[in-house]
């Protein structure tokens, strides 16, 4: 049987310390982290979202405000208070929940966050940074990935790692960041291929296609290590709905460690947000708005320091 990777264990380790580190802040007269979260509209799940986020801030210690908009509001508008949030020394991090309304540009509106206090890690800079290997906030959920991973394998030097799914969001940082940690990395899309013996090869498996159950059991040599970023929700055999992700969890227990799903990759997104918070209010306030202080430049051991020092 697979070890199960218990992402909300690994969750509540990171923000137990991410609150250590406010406290520190705290206590050596720093000004406590702010995130702000934007929400225009009234999309269901991205109000689900944005109350996890407040919730989770507040055990942390962190300062959250959120910004409600009506689904008419302007594009002007909102880069408009986006521009005043990043003139605002108190508000460290600022997060606009997507989607965002159709007569809005999404790309120009997270253009228009100041890198610095981009902790979702969008902007083209810190997307630069991160492909580079020249620093940058890193996206929440490539992070939690790499926590994730480095939870059960301890020397990620010369290891085969197929991402399935080549998004901006997911399969394009993870894969650099998993190149920074010394992988041989393969990145498969919707035209590759021989996926599934481009699997078979894999000592890392991370899969973010949105495809429910894409990765099949025997895609998967004994001993790999599954990474299962998707999460869909289908019907069951019985007639209900159930949550499902992009591998057929079942048929995987040959693997040497795997994340569940609910309950793995999904937990250590919101963790690394309000890790990343921190960190930026940290430098914020220690270097003030330099275009160098973010993490530091990506490496084997950068995962490991946004897990122990965030």
């Amino acid at each position: 049987m697979a070890d199960i990777i218990d992402g909300r264990a690994i969750a509540r380790q990171l923000d137990e310390k991410t609150k250590a580190q406010v406290d520190e802040m705290i206590a050596a007269g720093m000004t406590r982290p702010g995130l702000v979260v934007i929400l225009v509209g009234e999309d269901g799940a991205s109000q689900v979202y944005v109350r996890r986020k407040i919730k989770a801030c507040e055990k942390v210690g962190i300062n959250s405000i959120e910004h409600r908009l009506p689904a008419d509001t302007s594009q002007e508008d909102l880069l408009a208070l986006i521009d005043k949030l990043n003139k605002d020394p108190e508000v460290h991090g600022i997060l606009c929940q997507v989607p965002l309304p159709e007569h809005i540009d999404t790309r120009l509106v997270l253009r228009s966050i100041s890198p610095e206090k981009d902790v979702d890690g969008f902007h083209p800079v810190n997307v630069g940074r991160l492909s580079t290997g020249t620093g940058g906030i890193v996206p929440c959920t490539p992070l939690g990935v790499m926590i994730l991973l480095q939870s059960v394998i301890d020397d990620f030097v010369g290891k085969d790692a197929v991402v399935i799914g080549k998004s901006n969001i997911v399969g394009k940082p993870v894969a650099n960041l998993l190149l920074d940690a010394e992988c041989t990395v393969t990145v498969t899309h919707i035209y590759t291929h021989g996926l599934p013996e481009i699997a078979r090869k894999a000592d890392i498996i991370v899969a973010a296609a949105g495809a429910p159950e894409l990765v099949k059991g025997d895609w998967v040599k004994p001993g790999a290590v599954i990474i299962d970023v998707g999460i869909t929700r289908i019907m069951g055999d019985d007639g209900k709905e159930k949550l499902v992700g992009d591998v057929a969890f079942d048929e995987c227990q040959h693997a040497k460690a795997i994340t569940p799903v609910p309950g793995g990759v999904g937990p250590m997104t919101i963790a690394c947000l309000l890790a990343n918070t921190v960190q930026a209010a940290k430098a914020l306030q220690s270097n003030g708005a330099r275009d160098d202080h973010y993490h530091d430049a990506p490496s084997r051991s950068m995962f490991t320091k946004a897990a122990t020092n965030a």
